[in-house]
């Protein structure tokens, strides 16, 4: 994350996502495949990572390995799309509202208070040690269980969120990176798909 200026001169929050190249891999048609799909390829890979008929499937592309290869439904940038071709974040442009989703960050086991915002016990009443504990499950001789779903304690984060409604502010053709207004999932160097 970082921080831009806008127009006037106000400070705004906003994070830097490279956006490609992306290279098609593969077309998938209604014909030949039952539904329209593109598959796409970003970032590098060692060659010894990836078994041969992965690899020579990403080799049609005239790219080598991928780190990451996605399939894309509804893609239209306005012309035909074939295997090799690269979309690169000129498809962006300044103003335009986007999506992105990836997966949040994990926090790891956290209690009720951080995880569903608890408000916690009384500090007297003889509770010194009560605190931060979630209280009462609330059953009794019936139904003699706990309801699934009850909010407790429990991992947080890895989750796969979207965040809508991020404006682009900035995009830089050249290094193929685009700013977009506010935060976006997950931690640093994270794999995030930015959808209009």
């Amino acid at each position: 994350m970082t921080r831009v200026f806008d127009e006037a001169g106000n400070v705004v929050a906003a994070t830097v996502i490279e956006a490609g190249p992306c290279y098609v891999t593969q077309v998938k048609t209604v014909e030949k495949d039952g539904y329209k799909a593109i598959q796409v390829g970003f970032g590098e890979k060692k060659e010894k990572r990836v078994n041969k008929p992965l690899l020579g499937h990403m080799k049609k592309s005239g790219k080598g390995p991928f780190a990451v290869v996605r399939e894309l439904r509804d893609f239209d940038n306005g012309e035909p799309v074939k295997v090799g071709d690269a979309i690169k974040a000129d498809i962006f442009s300044v103003g335009d509202v986007v999506k992105v989703t990836g997966v949040s960050r994990g926090l790891g086991f956290q209690g009720v208070v951080r995880r569903h915002h608890f408000r916690g016990g009384p500090k007297t009443h003889g509770q010194s040690d009560r605190l931060r504990a979630p209280g009462s499950l609330g059953q009794s001789s019936y139904p003699s269980r706990v309801y699934k779903g009850l909010r407790m304690a429990g991992r947080m984060g890895g989750d796969v969120v979207t965040i809508r409604n991020l404006r682009v502010l900035r995009v830089d053709e050249a290094n193929n990176l685009i700013i977009v207004k506010g935060a976006v999932p997950g931690t640093e160097r994270e794999i995030v798909l930015i959808r209009k």
